[in-house]
C-alpha cells in the first residue's frame, strides 16, 4: 500500500526509487503522464496527495463513485457535514463538501500546473451524474463548479453522451477547462473532438486566453474487454484469439485518428493561436480479468501526448513491476488487425460501446443517488 511509501528528505526506500524512476520514466522519456483516479479528505490530511506528487504523479481525477466512497465509508466528513446539513440540503452540503476537497487537492498540485506550462497539474471533479441526457444543466453544473472552485488547474468532468456534447462545446467556449468523460466508441471520439475544436474556436471569437483552456478526453479501455469477451468466448478458436486484446486496440485506433484529427489545418490555425491540444486519457485502466496482467492497460497504451489515470494498485503494480518501453509504433497495425478481426466474426461494435455508455452514466447516477441516501442516513441518525 502507498502508506508503506513515505518521502522523507535524505532517506529514500526502494520503493521511492522504484516510483521516482517508473513515473519519470513515463513523462519525462514516453511523454505519458501519470495520473491517479481516486481522491478523500484524509488523502488531503495525511498528506497522501503531496506524495503521490512527489512520487511523479501529475494529476487526480475523481467521480461519483469515488466520492461515495470517501463520503459514505469513513467519518472524516461528518462534522462539516452535520454542521452543513443545518442550513443546506443533503445535495448542497455534499457538493460543498466535494468542491472542497477537489480546491484543496488542486492547491497540492499547483505546482505541477505552472511548471509544466499549464499542461498538468489538474484535478478533476464531475458534474451532477443524473444530468448526462440535459445539456442545459449540465452547462449550469459545470459553471456552477468552475466558479465555486475557481482554481486555474481544475477539469470539469462531463459525460460524452449525445447531450453531453453541446454541453462540452459551450463550456469550453465560456474558458472551462474540461475533462470529457465515459468515452466507449470510436465514433463517439470523433464527435468528442469536433466538440473540443468547436468550443475553441468560439472561445477564440470571444476573445479569451486559449492557453488556460485545456481538456482531456477519457477513453475508457477495460469495461470493453470486460463487455466483449463474453461474446468473444461463444464464437470458437477465432474468438478465442481476440479475448483481452479488443479494448487495448481500440484505444489504440483512438490515438490513431487523434494524432490525424489535431494535425488538421482547422485545429493548426487554433494552435497557432495559443490552444492547448486535447489529449486523449486512458480511463478505466485497471485490470478486470485475473487472467490478464495487471498492467495490461497501462503498458500496451505508452503514448506521448497522452494521460494514464490509474487506480491505486493499478499504479502500485507499474511502480514495482511496470515496462515502459515504446509502444506508439505498433499502435496502427495492431489495431487494425484486432479490430478488423472483430469485424470479420459480426461483432456489433457500435451496439456493445452504446450499451457501455448507458451502463457508465446509469453507474455514475446510482453510485451518487446511493451516497445521498448514505447522506440522509446519517443526519437522521445523529438527530436521535
Amino acid at each position: 500500500m502507498l502508506q508503506n511509501i513515505c518521502v522523507v528528505p535524505g532517506q529514500i526506500s526502494i520503493h521511492e526509487v522504484k516510483a521516482l524512476t517508473s513515473l519519470k520514466t513515463l513523462y519525462e522519456h514516453y511523454g505519458q503522464s501519470p495520473w491517479i483516479d481516486n481522491l478523500s479528505r484524509a488523502w488531503i490530511k495525511t498528506g497522501r496527495v503531496q506524495e503521490l506528487k512527489e512520487l511523479g504523479v501529475r494529476g487526480l481525477t475523481s467521480n461519483p463513485t469515488i466520492f461515495a466512497n470517501a463520503i459514505s465509508h469513513s467519518n472524516d466528513y461528518d462534522e462539516e457535514y452535520f454542521s452543513l446539513s443545518k442550513t443546506m440540503d443533503v445535495k448542497s452540503a455534499y457538493w460543498k463538501m466535494a468542491c472542497e476537497d477537489v480546491s484543496d487537492a488542486a492547491r497540492i498540485l499547483e505546482e505541477i500546473y505552472k511548471s509544466s506550462d499549464r499542461a498538468d497539474g489538474f484535478v478533476s471533479i464531475e458534474v451532477d451524474p443524473e444530468l448526462a441526457h440535459d445539456t442545459d444543466r449540465t452547462v449550469e453544473s459545470a459553471q456552477y463548479l468552475w466558479d465555486s472552485i475557481d482554481k486555474e488547474n481544475l477539469m470539469i468532468k462531463i459525460p460524452a453522451t449525445r447531450e453531453g456534447l453541446p454541453a462540452i462545446t459551450e463550456a469550453l467556449s465560456r474558458g472551462i477547462s474540461v475533462n470529457v468523460t465515459l468515452i466507449f466508441s470510436l465514433k463517439r471520439y470523433q464527435e468528442v473532438m469536433d466538440a473540443h475544436i468547436l468550443g475553441i474556436y468560439k472561445a477564440h471569437e470571444q476573445g479569451r486566453d486559449l492557453a488556460k483552456i485545456a481538456s482531456v478526453a477519457s477513453f475508457f479501455v477495460s469495461r470493453v474487454d470486460s463487455k466483449i469477451d463474453h461474446v468473444l468466448e461463444t464464437m470458437g478458436p477465432e474468438g478465442q484469439k481476440l479475448l483481452g486484446r479488443v479494448a487495448v486496440a481500440q484505444a489504440q485506433a483512438a490515438y490513431v485518428i487523434h494524432k490525424e484529427r489535431y494535425d488538421k489545418e482547422d485545429w493548426r490555425s487554433l494552435q497557432a493561436a495559443g490552444a492547448q491540444i486535447q489529449r486523449p486519457l486512458w480511463a478505466s485502466t485497471s485490470t478486470k480479468n485475473p487472467n490478464y496482467s495487471d498492467l495490461l492497460y497501462v503498458d500496451s497504451l505508452i503514448a506521448p501526448g497522452t494521460v494514464n489515470t490509474m487506480p491505486e494498485n493499478t499504479l502500485l503494480a507499474l511502480i514495482d513491476h511496470g515496462q515502459t518501453t515504446e509502444q506508439q509504433s505498433s499502435f496502427a497495425q495492431n489495431s487494425r488487425e484486432v479490430l478488423g478481426a472483430v469485424r470479420a466474426l459480426g461483432i456489433d461494435m457500435e451496439k456493445i460501446t452504446d450499451e457501455l455508455e448507458a451502463e457508465g452514466v446509469s453507474s455514475f447516477a446510482s453510485s451518487f443517488r446511493e451516497l445521498l441516501t448514505a447522506l440522509d442516513q446519517k443526519k437522521a441518525s445523529s438527530a436521535e
